[in-house]
């Protein structure tokens, strides 16, 4: 069975940081794309920031947290974090990961699988 387990989340003022890791089993892992996504009350989940598999190095973020968030995966321990720096209220939302079996780095909700619970992450003002 194929599991994500993303966690991490919490409360924490701005300007600080938060790192989200998501830990995956029952894949190959060397051969998953996987995307952070995030969803605001009433509304769908947008993508902040993903990463490819055969490339690790290749990535993408959203406008909206690029220079803030870094994506990293770490193929010996099955999971990728989601460091979150210079955190804005703006930011507070939960967050998911997600995972599909391709070298690309995909951006798009639809076109991921397999997804993870989401994780709560509250940015105070």
């Amino acid at each position: 069975e194929v599991q994500l387990q993303a966690s991490g989340g919490g409360l924490v003022q701005a300007g600080g940081s938060l790192r989200l890791s998501c830990v995956a089993s029952g894949f190959d892992f060397d051969d998953i794309a996987i995307g952070w996504f995030r969803q605001f009350p009433g509304k769908g989940r947008e993508g902040v920031g993903c990463v490819g598999s055969e490339d690790i190095t290749a990535t993408w973020y959203s406008d909206s947290v690029k220079g803030r968030f870094t994506v990293a995966r770490d193929n010996a321990k099955d999971t990728v974090y989601l460091q979150m720096n210079n955190l804005r209220p703006e930011d507070t939302a939960v967050y998911y990961c997600a995972a599909q079996y391709t070298i690309r780095v995909i951006t798009k909700v639809g076109l991921y699988d397999y997804w993870g619970q989401g994780t709560l992450v509250t940015v105070s003002s």
